[in-house]
């Protein structure tokens, strides 16, 4: 709408009207405004800063790695200023006992005084612990089978060769789960696995070590499914999915496919049942995925905003919870961006809660539902009366006003917490599991086909359940490769579950 100001008109009710449609334009612009510069920002953060509110352990350590580094340069410039220690001995932890131990012993050569020439009696021993490295090192195990004839029948005798894992190949199961778990929990591309073996002088292409990837998985496909069926038999779950590109040769460029993330995590209330993380690898992002994978679930799915998880209310059988953290995330982007006291306020309203969780966290059920029934409860109320309240009072177009659209809409699942004291207040064990995926296709890129991205859920499902139960990734993986081309029965995959997992009579975990 264009005016002459010049020539403005003299009717006080047209003027009125005039400015009214002017207010309307200008609200609808600025609501438009401030949600762009909101998605510039968030883009901004994810590009250029951190993307949570505060420091993960691992930031931490790496900040602390930081500040020694630049201790140890400060103090290694002034000449006159003792030798720099890289350690805080109040904070550091003992040796772990499992490690093997050299001794060596710095005697001072005689039993005779220096001093007075006097003899001298032992009165005890410092022992103090330094922490060394062995490289690892590649070896060729040679097989000999020697061979015996009958000078009667002509009959030749020789023990059987052994089974190898895969057909006609080098690779023992203990080198095989080293490149297993260089790519896929430590996210070494394979093109780098092979640089770092012609360091050795051992000269592996890639394709060769994408094929024995290929051919492990064969073995650890059955005992994936096995981890699934237990997981899935669990009535409290957390699902989400993340992208991964996958080669699409035919259009000479990457097509997204989807890594859809089950994890079962009841340690917060003291459930019975071990953590686990299960991965399957999908061409999309279908309802119909989720809705397949857990045909046979009942219980509670804690889940994010997809709207495509609302197909399996259909039943009855599957209650949905949603997620704080992503209706917190939020208002954090609008308080990021506009610095909005309604969205502190809400981000405020919204720690209670967490504050109240960390309480209680690792408690039994009903001890956590008595404390958010007395507590979290009436928390939970006034905030939902505050925000329809506030949504009445911005623009309807504005971030501020989606965020809190974004919480109603979901407010019913939000609550589910209220009533069950096994349900946590987010999803953000599933968001855990999801982190070395995107280390990986950060370092690889992508899966060089579909079957290559179950290749990544089956041993992504192993490795990070084996971590999530404190075992170590390397000895299970080899273990059980080596125990399954020794003819490990089918009917006990179980045993080789990492949570009932056994190396050498020894609990792993």
């Amino acid at each position: 709408m264009r005016l002459d100001l010049a020539d403005l008109p003299s009717d006080v009710d047209l003027l009125q009207r005039l400015v009214r449609e002017m207010a309307d334009v200008v609200e609808s612009r600025d609501g438009e405004i401030e949600r762009l510069q909101s998605i510039i920002k968030k883009l901004q953060r994810v590009q250029f800063g951190r993307r949570s509110e505060r420091l993960d352990p691992d930031q931490l350590a790496l900040a602390l790695e930081d500040l020694d580094a630049d201790i140890a340069r400060i103090q290694q410039s002034r000449p006159f200023v003792s030798k720099p220690s890289a350690e805080r001995p109040s904070h550091r932890k003992p040796l772990p006992d499992h490690l093997p131990r050299e001794d060596v012993l710095l005697d001072i050569g005689g039993a005779v005084c220096g001093c007075c020439g006097g003899a001298l009696h032992s009165i005890g021993e410092s022992v103090s612990e330094m922490l060394d490295w062995v490289p690892a090192q590649l070896r060729v195990v040679r097989i000999t089978r020697p061979k015996y004839a009958c000078r009667v029948c002509e009959t030749v005798a020789q023990a059987p060769a052994p089974e190898r894992l895969i057909a006609g190949g080098l690779a023992t199961p203990a080198l095989l789960a080293q490149v297993l778990v260089s790519k896929y929990c430590d996210h070494t591309p394979l093109y780098r696995q092979s640089q770092i073996f012609a360091r050795h002088g051992v000269d592996l292409a890639r394709s060769t070590l994408a094929s024995w990837v290929g051919g492990a998985c064969w073995w650890l496909e059955a005992l994936h499914e096995r981890l699934a069926r237990n997981v899935f038999a669990s009535d409290h779950l957390f699902a989400d999915d993340t992208p991964v590109p996958v080669l699409d040769p035919g259009r000479g460029r990457t097509k997204t496919g989807r890594l859809w993330v089950y994890t079962r995590e009841q340690r917060p209330w003291a459930g019975p049942e071990p953590p686990a993380a299960v991965y399957l690898f999908a061409p999309d992002r279908k309802a119909e995925r989720p809705v397949s994978h857990l045909q046979h679930f009942k219980g509670v799915l804690h889940v994010d905003g997809y709207a495509g998880f609302e197909q399996l209310t259909g039943k009855g059988e599957i209650i949905l919870a949603a997620c704080w953290a992503h209706t917190r995330r939020k208002f954090y982007e609008v308080q990021q961006a506009t610095g909005s006291p309604i969205a502190e306020e809400a981000l405020r309203r919204i720690g209670e809660l967490y504050a109240i969780e960390a309480e209680v966290r690792g408690q039994s059920p009903p001890h956590r539902l008595a404390a958010r029934r007395h507590r979290s409860k009436a928390v939970v109320a006034a905030l939902h009366a505050w925000l329809e309240a506030k949504l009445m009072q911005i623009s309807g177009r504005s971030t501020l006003a989606e965020a809190i659209r974004y919480a109603l809409s979901r407010w019913t699942g939000l609550t589910r917490f209220l009533h069950d004291g096994r349900i946590e207040l987010d999803t953000n064990p599933v968001e855990r599991a999801i982190r070395p995926v995107a280390l990986g296709r950060k370092n690889h890129l992508f899966a060089g086909s579909d079957g290559g991205g179950d290749r990544w859920a089956i041993v992504c499902s192993l490795v990070e359940t084996a971590k999530l139960n404190g075992v170590e990734p390397y000895g299970y993986l080899a273990d059980v490769l080596q125990r399954m081309v020794d003819g490990h029965p089918v009917n006990r995959l179980d045993e080789l579950l990492p949570w009932t997992w056994t190396s050498n009579g020894r609990a792993a975990a």
